[in-house]
C-alpha cells in the first residue's frame, strides 16, 4: 500500500508538473483570459487576461492516477463525482471566457445541476450502491445517530453547500490551491486508518497534483484554476467525507471554506439589515487584502489554520 502511494503521488505531480508548461500556453492562444470583476479589489485588475481553466493541470493527472492506482466502485464513484461538478465548473468558466458574460451561468442554473448530481450521487450510493448508510456521528453527543430519509438534507448541505465555498475560497493566488492540499492529506490519513484505501489514494493523488499545479498558481500566479478546478476540488474533499461515512468532519477539517462563505453571508445580511458592513470586502480573504495583508501572507495563514482545525477535527471525529 504504502508503494502505492508513493509511486501515485511522484506521478501525480510529474504529470502536473508536465502540463503546466503545455496547458498554461494553450489556453493564452485560446484567449482563455481571465476577466476580473469590477467589484474586486482594485489591485487584481493587473490579473485581467491570466488565463483560466488551469483546474485541468490537476484534474488530468487526478483522473489518469486514479484509473491506474484506485479503479474500485469506491475510487471510481469519488471521482465520477468529482467530474461531474467539473463539468458544472467548465460550463460556468466556458460561459464567461468564451461567451463574453463574465458572471458565467446564473446562480439558479448552477445550483439546479449542482443539486440534480447530488442527489444522483446520494441516492445512488446509499441505496443502490450501498457505499454510505444514514448514521452519522455526533461528537458533543459521542454517538451515531440515524437519520434515516433525512440523511439527504444533510448530505446535500455537505456536498452543495462545501464545494461552493471551496469555490469562494479560490480569490487570492494559491489559496484554494494550498488549503485543498492540507484538507486532502488529513482525509487521506483519516481514510487510511479507517481502512477506506481507494479514498487514501484518491486524496493523496489530488494534494500531489495541486502541488505541481502551485508551481504555476503561486503568487504571482501564471494561470488560474477556474471554477473548473475549484468545484472539482469541491467535489473531491465533499464526497470524501461522505464516502468516509463521516460528513461533518468536513466542517471542521474544512473550517477556512466555511468561514470564506459565512464571511459573504453576514457582509450580505448586515448591510440588507443595518446598510453597514463587517468586512472591508468579502469573501474574507479580501478583507485581509484591504487590511494590507500580501497574497504570500494570506495562504501562508490559511493553510496553517487548516491544519489547526485538522488537528481538532481528528480529535473531534477520530
Amino acid at each position: 500500500m504504502q508503494n502505492t502511494l508513493i509511486i501515485s503521488a511522484v506521478l501525480s505531480f510529474i504529470i502536473a508538473v508536465c502540463l503546466g508548461p503545455i496547458l498554461i500556453p494553450m489556453l493564452h492562444k485560446l484567449k482563455f483570459g481571465q476577466e476580473i470583476r469590477e467589484i474586486g479589489p482594485s489591485w487584481h485588475k493587473k490579473k485581467s487576461g491570466t488565463p483560466t481553466m488551469g483546474g485541468f493541470i490537476f484534474i488530468i493527472p487526478v483522473i489518469l492516477c486514479t484509473l491506474l492506482f484506485a479503479r474500485t466502485l469506491l475510487g471510481v464513484s469519488l471521482m465520477v463525482f468529482a467530474l461531474c461538478f467539473g463539468i458544472v465548473g467548465f460550463a460556468d468558466d466556458y460561459i464567461k471566457v468564451v461567451k463574453k458574460r463574465n458572471l458565467g451561468l446564473t446562480e439558479k442554473q448552477k445550483f439546479l445541476l449542482q443539486l440534480a448530481f447530488s442527489v444522483v450521487f446520494i441516492v445512488v450510493s446509499v441505496y443502490g450502491l450501498k457505499l454510505i448508510d444514514t448514521l452519522v456521528y455526533i461528537p458533543i453527543l459521542n454517538k451515531k445517530i440515524d437519520l434515516g430519509i433525512f440523511y439527504i438534507p444533510l448530505a446535500l448541505f455537505v456536498l452543495i453547500g462545501c464545494t461552493n465555498s471551496v469555490n469562494l475560497t479560490d480569490g487570492v493566488d494559491g489559496l484554494a490551491s494550498s488549503v485543498t492540499v492540507v484538507v486532502c492529506a488529513f482525509l487521506a490519513i483519516v481514510s487510511y486508518m479507517e481502512g477506506l484505501y481507494a479514498i487514501t489514494v484518491v486524496n493523496v493523488i489530488c494534494a500531489s497534483a495541486l502541488l505541481g499545479f502551485l508551481v504555476f498558481n503561486f503568487h504571482p500566479a501564471k494561470v488560474f484554476m477556474g471554477d473548473t478546478g475549484s468545484l472539482f476540488l469541491g467535489g473531491i474533499v465533499c464526497s470524501s467525507a461522505l464516502l468516509m461515512k463521516n460528513p461533518l468532519i468536513l466542517v471542521i477539517a474544512g473550517g477556512v471554506y466555511v468561514l470564506e462563505t459565512l464571511s459573504v453571508i453576514l457582509q450580505v445580511a448586515s448591510f440588507k439589515l443595518t446598510g453597514k458592513r463587517i468586512f472591508k470586502m468579502s469573501p474574507i480573504h479580501h478583507h485581509f487584502e484591504m487590511c494590507g495583508w500580501n497574497e504570500k501572507r494570506i495562504v501562508a495563514v490559511a493553510s496553517l489554520v487548516s491544519a489547526l482545525l485538522c488537528v481538532i477535527a481528528y480529535l473531534m471525529f477520530i
